[in-house]
């Protein structure tokens, strides 16, 4: 086995261990997709979860990226690639299944397209939606051999092209907006950090029910914020309601109005 395969080999088994990843077919995605694929030419800036700094890697070797870590992608924004446990954490809990639906909400590189790409199969179809021209057109690139990725550079908050059975956010919001929970399918899923202009906040899994919706906080996050995010404080405290809430118990509501749950 080389470096490099065996490099990924620990990274998968690092991941499925720390997260307790209950998903065969996940594991499998996160193993086959290169990370490599979906980043420029190395060295790269990298941090680990809890670093307040990048460090450079010594060399471009891709071995350096099979680890738990982020990767700038504009280090001046503190705009950085998905963090590999988190967000393969998240897409356990949507339990995402084969030829079904998929939106992604800020793709950004598209490795976690990918990953998902290969979860769905041939028959599911995976849109992935960036409002960044120049990520979405880089992300295009890159995506290129996944045939059932569709890269739209678009506001994911405005438009996401029909249905889904599942739709899943990469960046911060003060409330899910309308069209999502519009957009889901019976049974559907929807995961979209909550958060306030600090950047904190709490992921929730809201689930199509029969009569309505069901909202769940997942954990806490610490998230680039998403564009069309509201700026004021009164969106801090919509933000900070779905948190406090969402945690106390399953919270059932029909639809929204201003961001909170009506009937």
């Amino acid at each position: 086995m080389s470096d490099l395969a065996a490099a990924r080999a620990r990274y998968v088994e690092l991941i499925a261990r720390r997260e307790q990843i209950s998903s065969p077919r996940l594991l499998d995605a996160l193993a086959a997709v290169p990370r490599e694929d979906f980043l420029p030419k190395g060295p790269w800036r990298i941090k680990s979860e809890a670093a307040r700094s990048y460090r450079l890697t010594p060399d471009a070797d891709p071995v350096h990226l099979y680890d738990n870590v982020l990767v700038a992608i504009d280090a001046r924004r503190r705009l950085d690639t998905g963090l590999p446990s988190l967000w393969t954490h998240f897409i356990d809990v949507l339990d995402v299944g084969t030829k079904q639906r998929v939106v992604q909400v800020g793709c950004g590189l598209g490795y976690f397209s990918a990953v998902l790409s290969r979860m769905v199969g041939p028959k599911g179809e995976v849109r992935a939606i960036e409002c960044d021209e120049r990520l979405a057109r880089r992300a295009a690139g890159y995506l290129a051999p996944y045939r059932n990725v569709d890269v739209i550079n678009r506001n994911g908050c405005a438009d996401i092209g029909g249905p889904a059975d599942v739709i899943i956010v990469h960046a911060g919001f003060s409330h899910p907006q309308p069209l999502w929970l519009q957009s889901l399918r019976p049974r559907g899923r929807l995961l979209v950090p909550l958060t306030q202009r600090d950047r904190e906040g709490a992921v929730v899994r809201i689930t199509r029910k029969a009569r309505g919706f069901e909202a769940e906080a997942v954990q806490q996050i610490r998230i680039f914020p998403g564009r069309g995010r509201g700026t004021t404080a009164l969106d801090d405290r919509v933000a900070d309601w779905w948190e406090r809430a969402s945690s106390l118990a399953p919270l059932r509501f029909r639809g929204l109005a201003q961001g909170l749950p009506a009937e």
